[in-house]
Formats: structure tokens, C-alpha cells, sequence
């Protein structure tokens, strides 16, 4: 009987499943956190970063192939030899520095303690006036490709944050002989040939299948060394198809078989969508986690404003896939549990508290930035707001009112897509938070008036990466010939879905209104949130930074 495993690489951690290719069963699954996590402060050596920095270290990334693989072979019991494909997916844009063989650079002597040689997670967002000078200077010139991100390129992407190596750090960026996502990466070391996927090219390194990426003269125009940095990316191939093969000392390290096959890289929200059964157009999956990525595909491209992309076959061959989403989801609760830190009552006893205050009842109104928005207004500089505190505000109203500002930040994507014509059927909702805050979802499908599906598999990601290594493999070794096939025998939805309640939308359409009147005065008329960041960066230059101050407060 044919197996394979989907491994999903995240912000925090990294999980394997084993999934039986008849029907999707997961039969073994492991979860092994990131030995360095995010590395946000400092580095290993103790080198100090900046303010909005976000790195990861690529040796978490293989201890987590090496311990999740030897996991689930133990609880299975399968045999080395019933498993015939690989799937991969990665938290994008996740980027590093290289050497030609694959060497990443924060791993060398030379390197190891400097910044910009180690792995820019997709929240780094130090890189933020780079993205601001992409898009005045694409603007300007008029760059066609423009229109396809929305008007606006993030700097959670490729190009800003290596323009920031460029800027910062010219001697690792001549020392870069290529610039690859963590999801080709993976899959080089597994495979020991360099690919890259057309999904993480197509949505974060502004690559088009028929005009492949921006030219080189504008690439020396936004900073002068990119004049080669093409050189240093490389030709993407499309999804679905085999990277290559387990190699004989990876698969010794990991207890597989040589020779099994491994599919071209993925992007964790973007696999998601055969997880949950379906590659048909107008399906809108949102991949609630961390983040939120919102994926749709449809028959045409069109322009939606402050979209992150829209990609031909970048989801699945044969549609055109859209993707938008949210900078923080589930960040929003980490936040608040460690800002009241020991009077922190608990999730449990948060949303029990906020299912009896119904809509409206917390008196609140927030604005889903504590990480930036990505979608519409794609800017990484803004933050969040909480408004109608007063003295007798409690962490349950806090907490009613964040879970009601990202239904409603859902919301604003969901109306801009349909605005300008992305047909929307059905809206599936998949990742960790769906499993865990049923009183969540019930406020999404009543603030978007929309009935929300659930997906099958808590694993999404890493099904949907199994997939796809199912699709590698083929059906003539047991797998299958295209993702449509695989998705219908593989994913699925649950039975549970959370359908709108009248009652709670004439409330939920008022502070809509109200939450539309904050996010274009504070995103679009008053920069606020800019002014206060430049003057805490100027502080923190004259004295002691606030980030010392909340670890001396802590201690």
C-alpha cells in the first residue's frame, strides 16, 4: 500500500504527516519546534539585531526532516519501501544567502555573525523602505507587472529584502552566488539538485511564466549591485512535477528509501488548497495560522487592489491563483497573553467570556495591524489600534474585539476580491486556529455573511504536501498523474460548518462601518503609525532602546 509524507515548515516549527494515498488517512504525523525559533533579538554569537528583524537558523530546518521523519516511520510501522513520494512546503517569502553548492553563508566561519548571512523569515520587515522604493520607482517607470501585486510590493518579499543585503551588507551580497527560498532550499538538500518552484517565484520574487522576472535595467535602477541579481535566482519550475530523488546519504540520515521521489517546492498556504479536496475556481481557502493567507483561483486574471499576486498555474495547473491575507492572525492572542502575562486568565476562559458579551458587547473597536496589513493596504510600517478603552475595560472586551477586527479585516479582502470580479462560491477555512476557537469562526461567517467549511485535516500544509508527493511519485509508481486526482482521493472537508447568524449582522454591519472609517483614515489619509516609529527609532538611537527597557522590566 503506497504512502507518502507532506512536511510544512512554519514560523515556529516544523511537522511531518504520513498519509495513505488511497484516501488521504494520516496515519502517523510529529511536530518538532525550531531549536533557535525566530531569531528576532540576537544572533547565536550574541551579534544584536535591529528593530523589525526576523531570521531563522537552516539547521532547525534539517534537524526537523531528521527527528519528525524518524517519528512517524516509529508510531507507523510502514516500511521504508511504501513510501513513494515527498512533498515540501515552506512559510514564504523565507530567503537566504548561499554559496553555489547550496552552502548557506550564516553557516560559514566568515559569515556566522552577520545579519544579513542568515535566513530572512517572510516577517522581517526591516526591509520596509526598500519596498517603498520598489514601488515609487516601479510607479514611476510604469512597470507592467505592477498591476499584478495589487500596485504594491510587500517587504515581506524577495526583492526588498535583498535590496537591504545590497544596501547594508554589500560584501555577503557579492558573496551570495544565489539568493533561494527556504522551500527550494529543503528541497535541494533532499534531492542534492538546485530547483525552484514557480510559486514562491510568481507571488514573492515578481516572476511571470510568459516575462519571466523584471528586467535587469530595472533592477540597477532600484539599487545598482541587483544589475545581476537574475544571475542569482534562477528559472522556476511548475508545480506538480518531480524535483528529483531522496539522495542515498539523505535518505540514510532520515530511515527512507534512495530514490524516492520529492516534489518541487511549495508555499505552505498555497498547497493547502488540495487539502481540502478542491482545485475548482471560485473557492476562496483561508489558512488561518500565525497569519492569514487567503488563496482563490479563477478562470481569468484580473486586477484586485492590494492583492499579493496573481499567479498563472501558481496554485494549481490550469487556473489562475490569487492570494491576499492578514500579517498577524493568531499573533493577535499570543500578544495579548503575553502583554498581561500573569493575569493572563487563560484562552478557555477568553472566549467563554466573549461568547456572553455577543456583538458590539466589549465597547471595542480594533484594527487588525499589530503585524502590519498585507492585504489591502500592503504596509508592514502600520500598526494596530484599539479604540473606547476606559477604566473598567477588562482583557475579555480586548479580546472580543480583536477576534471581531480580523473577521473584519477578512471581510475587506473578501469584498475587495468581489468588487473587482474574483467570483467567490465557498469559503473553506484551514491551520490551527479553525481547530481551536469555535466562537472565532462563528464571528467570521457573521461578519462576512458567508457560510464557512472547515477542512478536513488540522495538517493541511503538510496533507497538502503529501499531495503533491503523490502527483512526484506518479501513478505508475502508486501515486497519482495530476493534482486534480490526488486532491479528490486526498482532501476534503469536515461535516462542521459555522453558518451566518442573522441576528448579529445588522451589529456586525455598524462596526464594519466604523472599522472601514479608522482603516482608511489611520492606512490611507493620516500616517500616524509612521511618525510614531520614526520617533521611537530616534529614542532608541539617543538612549536605551525599549526593548531593553521591557527585558530589564521583565526580569
Amino acid at each position: 500500500m503506497p504512502y507518502t509524507i507532506g512536511y510544512d515548515f512554519g514560523s515556529e516549527s516544523g511537522r511531518a504527516v504520513l498519509v495513505d494515498v488511497a484516501d488521504g488517512r494520516e496515519v502517523a504525523s510529529a511536530v518538532h519546534p525550531y531549536k533557535h525559533g525566530v531569531i528576532d533579538q540576537q544572533l547565536p554569537d550574541g551579534t544584536r539585531l535591529g528593530h523589525d528583524w526576523a531570521l531563522q537558523h537552516p539547521a532547525d530546518y534539517l534537524e526537523v526532516l531528521e527527528v519528525t521523519t524518524k517519528a512517524i516511520l516509529a508510531q507507523s510501522r510502514i516500511p521504508a519501501d511504501d513510501i513513494v513520494g515527498i512533498g515540501t512546503d515552506f512559510t514564504a517569502c523565507t530567503v537566504l544567502p548561499v554559496k553555489a553548492d547550496g552552502t548557506p553563508l550564516c553557516l560559514t566561519d566568515k559569515w556566522k555573525g552577520t545579519p544579513h548571512a542568515w535566513i530572512k523569515l517572510w516577517k522581517h520587515h526591516a526591509a520596509q523602505a526598500w519596498a517603498d522604493r520598489l514601488n515609487e520607482l516601479a510607479e514611476r517607470r510604469k512597470e507592467p507587472w505592477l498591476s499584478t501585486y495589487g500596485g504594491k510590493i510587500s517587504s515581506e518579499w524577495l526583492f526588498p529584502k535583498v535590496a537591504q543585503v545590497a544596501e547594508e551588507a554589500p560584501d555577503v551580497y557579492d558573496a551570495a552566488d544565489k539568493f533561494i527560498e527556504a522551500a527550494d532550499w529543503i528541497v535541494w538538500q533532499l534531492t542534492g539538485v538546485e530547483t525552484r518552484n514557480a510559486c514562491t517565484a510568481g507571488y514573492k520574487a515578481i516572476w511571470d511564466a510568459d516575462s519571466g522576472y523584471p528586467t535587469r535595467d530595472f533592477c540597477a535602477a532600484y539599487h545598482p549591485k541587483l544589475a545581476n541579481l537574475i544571475d542569482k535566482l534562477g528559472p522556476p519550475r511548475p508545480l506538480g512535477e518531480k524535483a528529483g530523488e531522496l539522495t542515498p546519504a539523505m535518505a540514510a540520515k532520515l530511515g527512507l528509501k534512495a530514490g524516492t521521489a520529492v516534489a518541487i517546492g511549495n508555499v505552505d498556504a498555497h498547497v493547502s488548497v488540495p487539502a481540502c479536496g478542491t482545485t475548482d475556481n471560485g473557492v476562496f481557502v483561508a489558512i488561518m495560522g500565525t497569519s492569514c493567507c487567503d488563496i482563490i483561483c479563477g478562470p481569468e486574471k484580473k486586477v484586485v487592489p492590494g492583492m499579493c499576486g496573481v499567479v498563472k498555474d501558481g496554485v494549481v495547473p490550469g487556473s489562475y491563483g490569487y492570494e491576499a491575507g492578514q500579517s498577524g492572525f493568531g499573533d493577535h492572542f499570543a500578544w495579548l497573553s503575553r502583554f498581561l502575562g500573569k493575569a493572563d486568565p487563560g484562552h478557555a476562559a477568553l472566549e467563554a467570556g466573549a461568547e456572553q458579551l455577543g456583538p458590539g458587547g466589549s465597547g471595542l473597536l480594533a484594527v487588525d495591524w499589530w503585524n502590519g496589513n498585507r492585504s489591502v493596504l500592503v504596509d508592514a510600517d502600520l500598526t494596530g489600534v484599539l479604540v473606547g478603552m476606559n477604566l473598567q475595560t477588562t482583557p475579555i472586551e480586548v479580546y472580543r474585539a480583536l477576534i471581531e477586527s480580523l473577521a473584519f479585516g477578512l471581510r475587506m479582502i473578501i469584498d475587495t476580491f468581489s468588487q473587482n470580479g474574483v467570483k467567490i462560491e465557498r469559503i473553506i477555512a484551514c491551520g490551527g486556529m479553525p481547530e481551536k476557537n469555535r466562537l472565532f469562526m462563528q464571528v467570521i461567517a457573521d461578519v462576512t455573511g458567508r457560510t464557512i467549511q472547515i477542512a478536513r485535516s488540522a495538517q493541511a500544509p503538510a496533507v497538502g504536501s503529501a499531495i503533491f508527493g503523490a502527483v512526484a511519485a506518479s501513478k505508475r509508481k502508486g501515486g497519482y498523474d495530476t493534482v486534480s486526482e490526488a486532491a479528490k482521493a486526498m482532501g476534503g472537508i469536515k461535516e462542521l460548518s459555522f453558518t451566518p447568524n442573522p441576528s448579529n449582522r445588522s451589529v456586525y454591519n455598524q462596526l464594519y462601518t466604523e472599522y472601514r472609517t479608522l482603516h482608511d483614515f489611520f492606512g490611507r489619509t493620516v500616517p500616524v503609525m509612521k511618525r510614531l516609529k520614526h520617533i521611537r527609532a530616534k529614542a532608541a538611537a539617543g538612549g536605551v532602546s525599549t526593548e531593553t527597557i521591557e527585558r530589564r522590566a521583565h526580569k
